[in-house]
């Protein structure tokens, strides 16, 4: 289900036409947001944030202070499911929303809920020094990398020879989790996973949403 906040924004914001997405590079929800976009043809203006110095207008947008956050006119979605969807009722010329939704609701829940927890406590081991990096690892083997790779051992992607928008709301997160130690993810037996990986790291609508952009700076307001 879609959740859409309502916001009235200043003159000036609501005279561009344009959606404003404000974004943060490496954020893997963020991730997903643009490439959906991206693929759906829609253009935005990109406003990358810098995390220490949250721009006024997206927290006045989304008080919560997290990326994505696209704003259309007076209208807000501030979660990266809820962009994605929107954009693929847009536009969906590949047939990305194409996918089982209880198989789909299954994979998302895994991956945003104890998978995400996983990653964050193998990505910052200092937060979590009662854990040690081997259990951590073999519990995202069990719970998510083995999964996964069962599942493209015997299709191109996860729910079928065909790509759909669970793939690339879960690739940005493996993604994050293989950089973590590259040399430890490369010898992990994962061959179909990796490929898939591969392919996504590879591919041009991902290199497109991953040029880099300068921190938008926040026009002051003149009295």
């Amino acid at each position: 289900m879609q959740r859409f906040k309502n916001l009235k924004l200043n003159p000036v914001e609501r005279a561009s036409m344009m959606p404003i997405l404000y974004s943060y590079r490496r954020c893997p929800y963020a991730m997903r947001a643009r490439m959906a976009l991206k693929y759906a043809g829609i253009a935005v203006e990109h406003r990358e944030i810098a995390l220490r110095d949250k721009p006024k207008a997206m927290l006045l947008a989304s008080p919560k202070g997290t990326v994505p956050v696209l704003c259309l006119g007076d209208q807000v979605i501030d979660q990266s499911l809820d962009i994605m969807q929107w954009a693929l009722t847009q536009s969906d010329p590949n047939g990305w929303k194409n996918a089982d939704e209880s198989l789909a609701r299954d994979w998302i829940e895994i991956n945003d809920g104890p998978f995400k927890k996983l990653l964050d406590q193998y990505k910052y081991p200092n937060r979590h020094p009662e854990l040690k990096q081997d259990d951590v690892l073999n519990a995202a083997m069990e719970l998510m990398l083995k999964p996964i790779e069962s599942a493209l051992s015997s299709s191109q992607f996860l729910l079928g020879n065909q790509i759909t928008w669970v793939d690339v709301a879960i690739f940005p997160f493996i993604r994050q989790f293989s950089m973590v130690n590259p040399e430890e993810f490369a010898k992990l037996p994962l061959p179909t996973t990796q490929k898939w990986l591969k392919h996504h790291l590879e591919s041009a609508l991902f290199q497109a949403v991953m040029e880099k952009h300068p921190a938008w700076i926040e026009p002051s307001i003149q009295s």
